[in-house]
């Protein structure tokens, strides 16, 4: 569903509304929706053919926001219950009470009480499109239709398992090297604020004239302690409007997307990342028994670039047409022929989804030997990017002594 997707997209903007309504064969249905009013509720399920009874904003709810982390360990435990023979509701109750976060304990409640009433699970799963994304309501109403629910879950819990694992390795790849420069931003800014300001009373006093470098980084420091507020002020609003201009605008979502994969280094780790997110989201879809051009429809999404999905939407038009999947895969001219082999193995021999893991698996262990070079790496880069800017500083501002030394 359009409204489904849109409100995937938007994440966690906008605020939370519970509503009730009918849909075209009169049944009462409900749910929640993310946005920004409730008139984008109201015209959202309007275009669903809903129509609407009631729409509530939500209250506030104790405890933390639900996770990605959240839904992967829930997917997991309700997988595992109904393996051992757990009826769905008793699953869904007990997998509730023991959730830590009121929040996802409320969500919880209000699935089971939907499949309770007669709702299919995936159906339920689509009233929260800000926890189930298409891709995993798609899984689950192809277990339900073929009658493998338990296997399906399982199928997903690994999936979003593997996900969330490679999505922290990426986070752990870069959270490390922009820690380091906001330490040695904070660092300058209170040496060119509290201490250089000393410095230049003791040289004042002297009446000499001072080296280059030095009064650079005296005049550095006037402008700090001048536009601190400034400088804080400018570099604050421009990252936050930077990164809301990114979340929100699809154009500059394709442009940040397609320079994060000419990065140096950075670019091959995100390179590598996506294409393990796009063979595993396939991978799972096919061997659901999800057809292939339905699988590629959640696919591009899942993948997290947006070059990605480009393609593969690309990629669906040509295999909707009656080219193999192998063959819009090359005329896309993005994927590694590593995997484009292992495609069109396993289109030869029937092994698709087998292949497609096959080669998740090889891109996934890819991604780890590349988190730990880039860590390898880093390491000695930042030492000496840290020891050339407080060491400079504190060479310029020692050298006025240096040369009184000299003349003593």
């Amino acid at each position: 569903m359009a409204t489904t997707k849109a409100a995937a997209k938007r994440g966690e903007t906008g605020h939370v509304f519970e509503w009730e309504g009918k849909d075209r064969n009169g049944k009462t249905v409900r749910g929640e929706l993310r946005a920004a009013s409730e008139a984008v509720v109201s015209a959202s399920l309007r275009r669903q053919g809903i129509t609407v009874g009631k729409i509530k904003k939500q209250g506030k709810i104790g405890g933390k926001s639900i996770t990605v982390k959240d839904i992967a360990v829930f997917t997991r435990q309700l997988a595992t219950m109904m393996r051992a023979g757990v009826p769905l509701l008793q699953s869904f109750d007990i997998v509730a009470r023991g959730a830590t976060n009121p929040r996802l304990t409320k969500l919880l409640n209000d699935i089971r009480l939907d499949v309770e009433s007669g709702t299919s699970l995936s159906t339920a799963f689509r009233k929260h499109p800000i926890y189930f994304d298409a891709l995993y309501c798609n899984l689950v109403e192809a277990g339900e239709a073929a009658g493998i629910l338990e296997s399906l879950l399982d199928r997903l819990a690994i999936y979003q398992e593997k996900t969330v694992a490679l999505r922290n390795k990426i986070k752990s790849a870069l959270t490390y090297p922009i820690a380091v420069m906001v330490v040695a931003f904070v660092v300058v800014a209170v040496i060119m604020i509290f201490v250089i300001p000393a410095f230049k009373e003791v040289f004042t006093s002297f009446g000499a004239d001072l080296p280059a470098p030095t009064l650079f980084v005296m005049g550095l420091s006037e402008f700090f302690v001048a536009y601190w507020w400034l400088i804080f002020g400018s570099l604050g609003l421009g990252l936050y409007f930077f990164f809301q201009t990114w979340k929100r605008s699809e154009k500059m979502q394709k442009t940040m997307d397609r320079l994060l994969l000419k990065i140096p280094v950075f670019g091959d780790l995100m390179f590598k990342a996506a294409v393990a997110r796009w063979t595993r989201t396939l991978s799972t879809m096919f061997a659901a028994g999800v057809p292939l051009v339905e699988a590629l429809d959640s696919v591009g999404g899942a993948s997290g670039n947006a070059v990605f999905a480009e393609a593969t939407e690309k990629i669906q038009r040509e295999v909707s047409t009656g080219t193999a999947l192998t063959a819009a895969m090359q005329g896309a001219n993005l994927f590694p022929v590593m995997v484009m082999q292992m495609s069109a193995i396993g289109e030869e021999s029937g092994s698709l989804d087998h292949m497609l893991g096959k080669a998740a698996d090889f891109y996934e262990d890819e991604v780890d030997e590349a988190v730990a070079a880039l860590s390898s790496l880093m390491e000695p880069f930042i030492i000496v990017f840290l020891g050339t800017l407080i060491g400079g500083i504190v060479v310029s501002m020692y050298l006025p002594i240096f040369k009184m030394g000299q003349v003593v």
